[in-house]
């Protein structure tokens, strides 16, 4: 058996359990979220992989700042090679992040990447994954920032939570907590990975924890990836800061200096070849890796290969040599190992018992075979009654308080893992899909697949729920129970046919239930919101779940059945149906929402002073199942006006989606804020809020809500008249929409046009956020925008990736591979050539214009230029050179040609005024007098 050791790990200090031990303790099948599992977890492939994780007890926690920054190659290996159960705590979400999917950013953005990520998770073969509260406030170049914004303790005590409830013999990280990791948030992952190392285990640390429950749990070992960086003469590069600094990395365990390049540990053949699966773990790795669209636009499978990971090992609490084959090295990872968890005097029935599961577990690997995966059914059923009576006998004995917590824990996980041993060696199957009311044809049903349903349950809402149970190797098994299961703990009214007595091979039992919404469920939606993008952490209500990627879906589906005296427990989220030209029938787990769906477009802007009118809008997305007439209305400041005062809006159907608009008269002071509210009303009730569904097709769905309210500013901000703009879509951003506000309506430039089109008939052209990275009918075409430039134009690139990197400007500029970005939001900006007519019409441009940015100045710095270029804006954080490369300005021809790295795609759709006010002028260049 591999990575039997001699090391098990004994809770440092007793600690004394106020009750009896946590809920947490008790067995409950997780619920399938997704209608179908990946191949891998598929079939005989998932049946050898629930053996490996049977036959030991590793286990290993990786902790990393962002979705996209795990090592899924080294978690797949252990996970799906090793067996080892692994889990995975991600500090934030990504929020500050780019997107090159769609233009979801901030908090949507986050919602995104949650989603993204657990979809890689299911590849890496993650048992579980883990959040703290924190937020990506955008890119921070040292450790003492991230912290700084962030607070240590506040993100100490959620990394101490999790490791407390995981209890990992391993804790890792990407990271290792200097300047080395590129980043000040991975840097805070590298601290905490090591921190957690004693702080999980002390009693004295975050007691609050123990008072609910929680026990402390000390890792025995952590490590990080030995990072690799540049080194020459001038010593170590600092990716972040672009500077040089000492060769080396502060252990933050012992507080001391380790000179030199980090060495390395251990190697992790994450390239290993599974002949099961039929892939390396790095290529499994890299399917999942795939679905973070949002960051690498898809996936990009590697061949088959040898790949090493390199860890270096920064605390053990073992005499550790200092090379190492694997994580686990003195560790007793096996099952009888658990009983050392009892002290030196275990309770008699505890090493037996153990060594009697092993042995099933053992039975079972050595009568494997693909062809017959149900052969080791009974085996495992033996393992897992075994398992239940050791609970039960632990339960009862005598044991302390504290070794009793830590042995149930890991009994109660072997629990699981032989349930779902058994779910794959019968091949047994659970679905459960929202259904159309009234009867179809079987055959034609069987013929057309699953008939689309309603893609948003409301309160009080009544429908159908078919539960598919399947098993195609037992000739019969017996059904202890089938039944849905409401999460919220509300009353969903749920009525339908008895459980059958039995399930016989290859004949699926189809159970219809009736349920309906209870009136006060709680909507689908994230369990945690912020007031503003200002805030670092999301606010979490007490009630709410800690920690988890998202809340629970309200409905789903759970089987009992019975097999040589085991029970055999399933569970699945309920689902909706659509279909899509493409992908096909989508099934996604079944969200609870609101009857209608109130927001404003936009959400932010500017009111130009001296503005006697503007155009309000408010879309109203209908989730009643049917006809509805809702009529809307606005609340409006002090002084304020808007005809109609109402607006009917008729609905024929559930889905439909409308816009309607209001004429409001506003009464605006410069630099003061106003707020309008939307409100529909139907049947007695009031909506004023409503969702946005975030993410792209392929990728499940989720829902961000927002109060329905245009927030905006009074500002002195003009445009030149007759100013015809358009626009090349980038990877998305909402500029055009935020444009609206000040009178420009742009027109989007498709690849026909952009080949063939007259383009001299718009005054400007802006180019959308990373264009030359997504669109390669630009580059295709980008002469014809330099000609366009040339007769009189004005183009306006804005922030684009190193993919512009190649001269697209009409003079040679460079950018590079590893450009600089200015993450101060606060960071002085200079005005350098303040004769500019950028800087002087219509809008006279100020300091001033750049108070109240958000996140950041700006990415993607030019690095040199042509002298036929002027730099007009100065920039930079603490510590950083100056930065002149962000707005530059060139005359080529009649026209002008500007490359911009300042952040408009972020701070017009928030309603900046500065930004408002320089981005006219730009826009407004080819009106303005001293433009010849």
């Amino acid at each position: 058996m591999p990575f039997v050791r001699r090391f098990t790990v004994l809770a440092l200090t007793p600690v004394l359990l106020a009750g009896p031990i946590p809920a947490a303790h008790a067995f409950q099948a997780r619920p399938q979220v997704d209608a179908r599992p990946i191949a891998a977890d598929e079939g005989a492939a998932d049946l050898w992989q629930s053996l490996k994780r049977l036959q030991t007890r590793a286990s290993l926690m990786m902790i990393v700042a962002h979705p996209d920054d795990e090592d899924g190659a080294t978690l797949a290996y252990h996970s799906r090679g090793v067996g080892a159960r692994v889990a995975l705590l991600t500090l934030d979400r990504g929020e500050g992040g780019a997107n090159v999917m769609s233009s979801d950013y901030w908090d949507a953005l986050g919602l995104v990447r949650t989603e993204e990520l657990l979809q890689a998770g299911r590849y890496y073969g993650l048992d579980a994954q883990y959040f703290t509260s924190m937020t990506d406030y955008g890119f921070s170049k040292s450790l003492d920032e991230a912290l700084e914004q962030w607070g240590h303790d506040k993100v100490l005590e959620q990394a101490v939570r999790v490791v407390r409830t995981v209890r990992p013999l391993v804790v890792c990280s990407v990271f290792v907590g200097g300047p080395t990791d590129g980043h000040g948030q991975h840097a805070t992952a590298g601290l905490m990975a090591q921190e957690v190392f004693k702080a999980a285990g002390d009693p004295a640390k975050f007691p609050e924890q123990i008072k609910e429950g929680l026990l402390p749990w000390s890792p025995v070992k952590t490590y990080a990836r030995a990072p690799f960086f540049r080194v020459t003469e001038k010593g170590m590069y600092d990716y972040a800061n672009h500077t040089w600094g000492p060769v080396g990395v502060t252990n933050h365990i012992t507080g001391k200096w380790e000179e030199g390049r980090p060495s390395v540990t251990v190697s992790i053949p994450a390239g290993s070849f599974d002949p099961v699966i039929g892939e390396t773990y790095s290529q499994i790795s890299r399917e999942g890796l795939g679905y973070q669209r949002s960051q690498n636009g898809g996936q990009s499978v590697p061949l088959p290969g040898s790949q090493m990971s390199d860890y270096h090992r920064f605390g053990s609490m073992l005499n550790s040599p200092p090379k190492e084959e694997t994580f686990f090295d003195g560790i007793d990872v096996s099952l009888t190992g658990i009983a050392d968890l009892a002290g030196s005097k275990p309770p008699a029935f505890l090493k037996p018992g153990l060594e009697e599961v092993a042995s099933q577990i053992e039975q079972a690997m050595k009568s494997f075979s693909a062809q017959k995966p149900v052969a080791i059914a009974s085996p495992l059923a033996k393992g897992k009654l075994k398992v239940e009576s050791l609970l039960a006998e632990t339960e009862k004995s005598d044991l302390s308080a504290e070794a009793k917590y830590n042995i149930l824990h890991e009994l109660r996980v072997k629990q699981r893992q032989f349930n779902d041993a058994l779910i794959a060696a019968l091949q047994l199957k659970l679905n459960a899909d929202v259904i159309p009311a009234g009867q179809e044809d079987g055959m034609m049903a069987a013929m057309r697949g699953a008939a689309p349903t309603f893609q948003m349950a409301t309160p009080g809402l009544a429908f159908p729920v078919k539960v598919h149970l399947y098993e195609p190797t037992v000739s019969s098994l017996t059904v202890k129970s089938v039944k849905l299961v409401g999460t919220s703990g509300k009353d969903w009214s749920i009525s339908g046919p008895a459980s059958p007595a039995t399930l016989t091979a290859e004949k699926a039992v189809d159970l219809t239930f009736k349920v309906k919404v209870p009136v006060d469920e709680p909507y689908t939606r994230p369990y945690f919101t912020r007031a503003g993008l200002q805030n670092a952490a999301y606010d979490v209500a007490p009630s709410a779940p800690r920690n988890t990627p998202l809340s629970p879906y309200p409905l789903q589906a759970v089987a009992q059945v019975e097999y040589e005296g085991a029970i055999v427990e399933l569970a699945s989220v309920v689902q909706v149906v659509s279909k899509v030209n493409g992908p096909g029938t989508l099934r996604y787990p079944m969200p609870v929402g609101p009857a209608l769906s109130v927001a404003m477009s936009p959400s932010a802007g500017v009111v130009p002073l001296g503005s006697k009118s503007i155009s309000v809008s408010v879309r109203v997305h209908n989730n009643v199942k049917g006809a509805a007439t809702p009529s809307v209305s606005l609340l409006l400041p002090e002084g304020w006006t808007a005809a109609p005062k109402s607006i009917p809006v008729k609905f024929s159907q559930e889905g439909e989606e409308q816009t309607v608009a209001f004429t409001v008269t506003p009464k605006v002071a410069e630099g003061k804020a106003y707020t309008v509210t939307a409100v529909a009303e139907l049947d007695g009730k009031s909506y004023s809020e409503g969702y946005v569904t975030i993410g792209y097709t392929g990728l499940r769905p989720y829902f961000l809500y927002s109060q329905a309210k245009y927030v905006t500013t009074g500002t002195d901000v003009k445009m030149a008249p007759d100013v015809s703009v358009a626009y090349v879509e980038g990877s998305g951003d909402d500029v055009p929409a935020a444009l609206e506000q000040i009178g420009v309506h742009v027109s989007y430039l498709s690849a026909q046009d952009l080949a063939n089109a007259d383009l001299q008939k718009y005054s400007t052209i802006v180019l959308g956020v990373r264009a030359y990275a997504v669109r390669p009918d630009l580059i295709a075409n980008n002469a014809r925008l330099l000609q366009y430039v040339e007769k009189g134009g004005t183009v306006i690139v804005q922030y684009n990736t190193p993919e512009f990197d190649h001269n697209f400007g009409p003079y040679p500029y460079v950018m590079s591979n590893d450009p600089e970005e200015v993450t101060d939001e606060k960071s002085v900006v200079k005005i350098l050539d303040p004769k500019n007519p950028v800087f002087n019409w219509p809008n006279k441009i100020t300091e001033k214009d750049f108070d109240g940015w958000i996140e950041e100045r700006g990415s993607k710095f030019l690095q040199s230029w042509d002298p036929k270029y002027t730099a007009l804006l100065e920039t930079h954080d603490a510590g950083q050179p100056e930065q002149k490369g962000g707005l530059v300005y060139a005359r080529y021809g009649k026209g002008v040609y500007i490359y911009n790295a300042y952040a408009f795609y972020r701070q017009l759709p928030l309603g900046v005024p500065g930004a408002f006010r320089l981005f006219a002028n730009m826009l407004s260049l080819p009106k303005n007098p001293e433009i010849k």
